[in-house]
This record gives structure tokens, C-alpha cells and sequence, in this order.
């Protein structure tokens, strides 16, 4: 047999009582080298009987006529084997007919009676190689279900079975790229750990987890990172996403709205679930696996990333539950909402203008254009936007951003440009 061709356990089925004997006999070398190894049956029971105990046979060859069970009842019966073991059929040179209904049953190949041991080792060899290409091609389908299983952690299903199929995408190493960054957080979940009984914590964040990751999937956002009750989502990152701002933008509404629902559902069984904030922004960062080889983490960094974070971190600020960025507003095209005010991140010498999205449902057209006046004249620093906001307030009391606003103004401030530690 050629060098290179895998260890291989053979069956030989055969009723005649030398065969074994002659077999051993004729590949005492390759038995003795480890190439292959042989088991023996003398009919079709014994065979299966013996392949239910030794699942990794890779070959049987066997007689069709025998006792008890013939060769073609035990190539039926061997169909049924999730992964059945190749097989070549002896039988009678004459014996066409039942050679012929072997190869319809699923036979590899046959030999005929008397075996010619040369022509018996020449088909074994090909056949392993048969047996090779087949161990391959399993290998690989089960590192792909492997991959498949991992990134569907991360990614949406359609990408992450594209990925499992062709992963040198998340080889490790980074580059750059344009993303839409995303984060999300839950306001005071830390005091709710602590008042929680584990079993029941457990139950809460894992249902809150599943319900925002099918929503994050359902935009084909990749989970970069889940770190306690916080998301952090991209977009445009591994695959190309030319809308990527929309998908973002357009992914953390809905996920408000799970969110929301979710905490709605908890309040009613008397659980104080707190808000989920959600920060937005769009802009290179550096993009890939980072690790070592047996620990990698999907991600990304720059002052993107980091953007997007204190964008939810503002929130606190404003008293609103989404905060996006202009770059994000302006790349995302169609957009409803209004803006916050001009964001003086630490470090940054640029302000930074930070938008709401709204649904129509939470906020109407004659409300948004009201809010919208408002806003123009305070960036205009006109005396009249206290007096704006004031009557915001008064129709629209629980409008957190018009109250955060008409504070600044009492408080003797101007203009939109806020600090934001």
C-alpha cells in the first residue's frame, strides 16, 4: 500500500475458514507496520455485530453468499449507518447479476472468486484513498459546524454561515475600515444584581440578551462584545455593509423598543428593570481578531469606538434613551429625529452634535417641529428659547430633553455646546 494513505481498519466477512488465515498472512507487513488492521466475520450478523462494537471501521469487504445473512441483506442493512463504512463485494466471476445489485446497494467496488490477492491489495489501496477523501470531507464539514456554532454567537446567521464556510475574514490581525459603532447599557443594573436572587437574575438577563441579539441579527449587526448586561455592536465589520449607518441607526430604535417592552414586562411582575441607553456613531477604527491561538476576541478600536460609548454614557445627561451622532445621521440618509445639543467630549478640541431618533408614535409633527424652533433659538442665543422650552415643558412634562434644556437656561446657560465627562 502507498506511504501517506491514513491507519485503516479493515472487515473481512467471509465464510470460508482459510481466509483469515491467508489475509494475515499476505499483509503481515502492513499489519505489522500500523498501515492497516483486520477484524474477521464469517457472515452478515456477525458483521454488523462486530461493527456496533468497533465504530471506526473504515472498509468492509465481503462475501455475498453466506450463512444466516448474505452479502447484499448486509449491504442493505449497512444504508442505514450514518457514516457506513466503503465496501467491496466478493462473489463468483459468473455471478454478474448479483455483482451488479451490490453496486445498486451502495457497493465501492467488487472482486471476484478465487481472490487475487495483487488485484485484492490494489483495490484496498484504492479504496482507502476513497476513504481519505471521505475522512476530509467530514473533517471539514465539522470544523465548519464548529465555526458556525462559534460565530453564531456573534453574527447574524446568514453571515455567520458564510464565514464558517470561508473564515479567513477573522484570521487574527487587524485593519482598518469604516464602521457604525454601537453600545448599549442598562441604567442601575448593578443595584438590581445586588437585590436579585441569582436563579431569577439569570432568567432576567439571559431572556433581555437573547430578545436584543435577535434584534442586533435581525439588522445583520455583529456582536463584537457582551460584557455583563452591555452590548457593543458593529456594523460594516467583517462584511461590506454600505448602509451600514442605517442598519445602525435603524437597529438601535428597534432595539429601544424590545428593550422597552422587555422592561415593561418586568415591571409588571414587580422588578424595577431599568432603561436601556444606546449610543450611535459611525467612523474608521481598527477592525479584527485580536488574541492568541487559543483565544480570540472579535473588535474594534479607535476613537470611534469610544465614541459611540460616551454617546450612550450621554444619555444620563439628556435624559433620553438613544443618542447618535451627526457623522451617523448624515450617512444614514433618511432620518427622523431631532437634535440634542453640541457634545464637548473630554479630549476633543471639536464639538460633537448628538441627535435623537423618534418614532412618530412617541413624538408627533406638530411636537418635533415646536422642539425644533426651540432648539434654533438657542443655538441662535436668543432670549426667547427659555421661554421656548418652557412651554415645551408644560405641554410635554415627561420631555426629558426639553427639561434638561430649560435647566441649563434657569441656571444661567446658553447656546448647545455641552460638556460631557
Amino acid at each position: 500500500m502507498s506511504e501517506g494513505l491514513p491507519s485503516a481498519k479493515i472487515l473481512v466477512v467471509d465464510d470460508e475458514p482459510d481466509l483469515e488465515t491467508l489475509i494475515t498472512q499476505k499483509f503481515r507487513r502492513q499489519i505489522r507496520q500500523g498501515a492497516v488492521t483486520f477484524l474477521f466475520a464469517h457472515d452478515g450478523q456477525e458483521a454488523l455485530d462486530s461493527l456496533a462494537e468497533h465504530h471506526d471501521v473504515d472498509m468492509v469487504v465481503s462475501d455475498i453468499n453466506m450463512p444466516r445473512m448474505d452479502g447484499l441483506t448486509l449491504l442493505t442493512k449497512l444504508q442505514d449507518f450514518a457514516e457506513r463504512p466503503s465496501t467491496i463485494i466478493v462473489s463468483a466471476y459468473g455471478d454478474m447479476a448479483n455483482i451488479r445489485t451490490a453496486m445498486n446497494r451502495g457497493a465501492f467496488d467488487f472482486l471476484t472468486k478465487p481472490i487475487d490477492f495483487v488485484d485484492l491489495e490494489t483495490t484496498i489501496e484504492r479504496t482507502l484513498q476513497h476513504v481519505a477523501a471521505l475522512r476530509e470531507v467530514r473533517r471539514r464539514k465539522s470544523l465548519a459546524e464548529r465555526a458556525h456554532a462559534s460565530l453564531a454567537r456573534y453574527f447574524s446567521p446568514n453571515l455567520a454561515e458564510r464565514l464558517a464556510g470561508d473564515a479567513s475574514g477573522l484570521e487574527l490581525g487587524g485593519h482598518r475600515r469604516d464602521v457604525a459603532s454601537l453600545f448599549t447599557d442598562i441604567a442601575g443594573f448593578t443595584s438590581l444584581v445586588e437585590s436579585l436572587d441569582p436563579t431569577l437574575l439569570a432568567e432576567i438577563l439571559n431572556g433581555y440578551l437573547a430578545e436584543m441579539t435577535d434584534v442586533v441579527f435581525a439588522h445583520e449587526g455583529t456582536v463584537a462584545k457582551i460584557v455583563g448586561d452591555a452590548l457593543h455592536v458593529l456594523f460594516n465589520a467583517p462584511g461590506d455593509q454600505p448602509d451600514h449607518a442605517a442598519r445602525a441607526v435603524a437597529c438601535a430604535v428597534d432595539l429601544d423598543q424590545a428593550a422597552e417592552g422587555f422592561r415593561t414586562r418586568w415591571h409588571e411582575r414587580g422588578i424595577a428593570f431599568g432603561m436601556t441607553r444606546i449610543g450611535v456613531h459611525t467612523g474608521p477604527a481598527i477592525v479584527g481578531n485580536f488574541g492568541g491561538g487559543r483565544y480570540f476576541d472579535y473588535t474594534a478600536y479607535g476613537d470611534t469606538i469610544n465614541t459611540s460609548a460616551r454617546l450612550e454614557n450621554a444619555n444620563k445627561a439628556f435624559g433620553t434613551r438613544i443618542c447618535v451622532s451627526e457623522t451617523a445621521v448624515t450617512r444614514s440618509g433618511a432620518f427622523r429625529g431631532r437634535p440634542l445639543g453640541d457634545l464637548m467630549l473630554r479630549g476633543k478640541q471639536e464639538a460633537l452634535r448628538a441627535f435623537e431618533p423618534l418614532t412618530e408614535a412617541a413624538y408627533d409633527d406638530a411636537a418635533l417641529s415646536q422642539y425644533q424652533k426651540a432648539f434654533a433659538k438657542l443655538e441662535a442665543g436668543e432670549v426667547g428659547a427659555l421661554a421656548a422650552f418652557a412651554a415645551l415643558v408644560g405641554l410635554r412634562p415627561d420631555d426629558g430633553v426639553a427639561a434638561f434644556h430649560l435647566k441649563r437656561l434657569l441656571n444661567g446657560a446658553s447656546g448647545t455646546r455641552i460638556e460631557v465627562r
